[in-house]
């Protein structure tokens, strides 16, 4: 693969150190401690080993660097990565690697011939290591998380930043961290102080770089000067705000070639790059590298530039951060990712599916196995489903995602897992609505219902048409939608996998029964106080009939006929 750089030196050129003074030779040794930081080899990757793996001499260790990780994917369950959009950038640049490694980063013969070579591969249990070996070798040099040496290339960083951003206004660790509070912002889920900080290991920054790569938010970040122009604007990250979802199988090699997709045909490996693999770093006032083909979709469309700094007096932490921006320009339109479910808005206007920590995963799911889900958005289910199936039907489906605004407002984790459900995905269009979608159709509906209810009665209770009446509506909301995820998983998978059953065998009069019941549940609790009194209790009973589908003004229907 081209752009691969010459070997590194530690010392200045044609100086020997101890010439140099004392001061020189410690700064040497430090950057020499942190210049050994490759993230092939070193244990930055926390993982879940699945049973029965070989622990050897020793304990299976938590955390493996990824030379380790591709060997043994066979072994590993899982990632162990905590933060969900972490977890969802790292998945990526695996993908990437298992691609290069395994030669399927190429479809010149075509998407059979691709899935025939994905099948051998999988038939041999584990990832090639001759691949492996032959690609990691080769891009060595490119691995390092830190790189001292003058034009050095740190990995998934720009060397760049020490000359063109002011070193007295870093960003510092708190704001590399996305789960700390920087500057003046609240303290959520630990304090943290700018003046004295907490300094990250090396692996807690490795993940969090990768955060900012893919979940970065736009507007002002660090002073940059390119050319002797100064701006501190950046565009979002390619995935800010949006869901992700991956196949994940019963071991983490059968999660990478399921969530790997055939290339087009005219796709050229030698320059659909990762920007690890670039011969040089690009123009910061050019347009961004283009995206070619799958590695670089994966891996290059970051809109943010970022240096890590090293403590040089603990080689495994790190002591600072750069943080600023990539591209001057931009890119037109956010990168169309293999990974998300795509909808349209009402002006017309295409869009991926955002991240809601409130919304349970089973309220996605029609929109992740049918060709062509129910809704106004028509959304479009992730591509990688249409060949994920291939590796095996009992696969699970994760969710990752970042529930944020564009900018800075950042507000909660997203990270569900599925039952095995990947033996649904529709194949071809179906005739009937798939019983999937009515079962997801029937438990949105009650929950709409409970909360346009509760809604209606707090607002009649109080006498104020305006109050937004969120109170009785999100307790109804915590009661209904937990109990509804289970009802629907229950009934899930009592459905057929034959495709020979009426309906696929769902039992649609005693489901909407089910669903009805939950909210009648939740909405007897929620109003259980208020009825007490003369006003509440007309009001509660007059808002009662909007569990049926009545409407103001019209009678309520009887619950067998709902």
């Amino acid at each position: 693969m081209g752009g691969i750089g010459p070997h590194r030196s530690t010392t200045a050129a044609g100086t020997p150190p101890l010439a140099q003074g004392p001061a020189l030779i410690l700064s040497l040794l430090g950057s020499f401690v942190s210049a050994t930081v490759n993230i092939l080899d070193e244990p930055l990757v926390p993982v879940r080993w699945a049973p029965g793996a070989d622990g050897r001499s020793d304990p299976l260790p938590a955390r493996v660097g990824l030379r380790e990780l591709l060997l043994r994917s066979h072994e590993i369950e899982t990632l162990a990565v905590p933060d969900a959009p972490a977890h969802s950038a790292l998945l990526r640049v695996l993908y990437a690697l298992a691609a290069r490694v395994t030669g399927l980063d190429e479809a010149k013969d075509g998407p059979d011939d691709w899935l025939m070579r994905r099948e051998e591969i999988l038939a041999g249990g584990r990832l090639p290591e001759k691949g492996i070996d032959a690609y990691l070798a080769r891009c060595r040099e490119r691995f390092f998380l830190f790189d001292p040496v003058p034009r050095g290339r740190p990995w998934m960083q720009d060397p760049r930043l020490k000359d063109q951003c002011d070193a007295a206004s870093t960003a510092g660790v708190n704001k590399l961290v996305v789960t700390r509070p920087a500057g003046n912002n609240h303290a959520w889920f630990r304090h943290a102080s700018d003046a004295v900080p907490d300094l990250p290991t090396v692996s807690e920054a490795l993940l969090n770089l990768l955060t900012w790569h893919y979940y970065g938010p736009s507007g002002r970040c660090s002073a940059r000067e390119v050319n002797g122009v100064t701006s501190a604007s950046a565009k979002a990250g390619p995935l800010r705000t949006s869901l992700s979802y991956h196949p994940q199988g019963d071991t983490l090699l059968q999660t990478l070639l399921a969530g790997l997709v055939p290339p087009a045909r005219e796709t050229d490996a030698g320059r659909d790059l990762c920007p690890w693999e670039w011969d040089e770093l690009p123009d910061p006032e050019g347009p961004p590298p283009a995206l070619t083909g799958p590695c670089s979709k994966l891996t290059a469309a970051s809109m943010h530039a970022l240096l890590l700094i090293p403590d040089t007096a603990d080689g495994t932490r790190v002591r600072d951060a750069y943080i600023t921006w990539a591209y001057r320009t931009g890119r037109a339109a956010r990168p169309d990712d293999d990974y998300l479910i795509w909808q349209i808005s009402k002006q017309g206007n295409t869009y991926p599916r955002l991240a809601d920590s409130g919304r349970a995963l089973w309220r996605d799911l029609d929109a992740l196995l049918l060709i062509d889900p129910p809704g106004v958005a028509q959304p479009r289910r992730p591509t990688v489903f249409e060949w994920a199936l291939e590796v095996s039907p009992d696969l699970r489906v994760r969710a990752l995602g970042f529930e944020q605004d564009g900018q800075a407002k950042d507000t909660q984790f997203v990270d569900a897992v599925t039952p095995p459900v990947l033996g649904f995905v529709e194949q071809r269009s179906a005739r009937t609505q798939p019983a999937v979608g009515r079962l997801r159709v029937l438990g949105e509906r009650f929950g709409t219902r409970l909360d346009r209810a509760l809604r209606r009665a707090w607002r009649t209770y109080v006498n104020d048409p305006k109050d937004s009446a969120d109170a009785w509506a999100q307790a109804g909301a915590a009661r209904y939608w937990p109990a509804a995820e289970r009802e629907f998983w229950d009934r899930f998978r009592l459905l057929d996998r034959t495709g020979t059953a009426l309906d696929g065998g769902l039992d649609a009069t005693a489901a909407r029964a089910a669903f009805l019941a939950l909210a009648v549940a939740a909405f007897d609790e929620v109003t259980a106080s208020a009825a007490r009194t003369q006003r509440g209790a007309k009001a509660v009973e007059e808002a009662r009939t909007e569990l049926f589908g009545a409407r103001h003004g019209k009678p309520a229907a009887r619950p067998a006929a709902a």
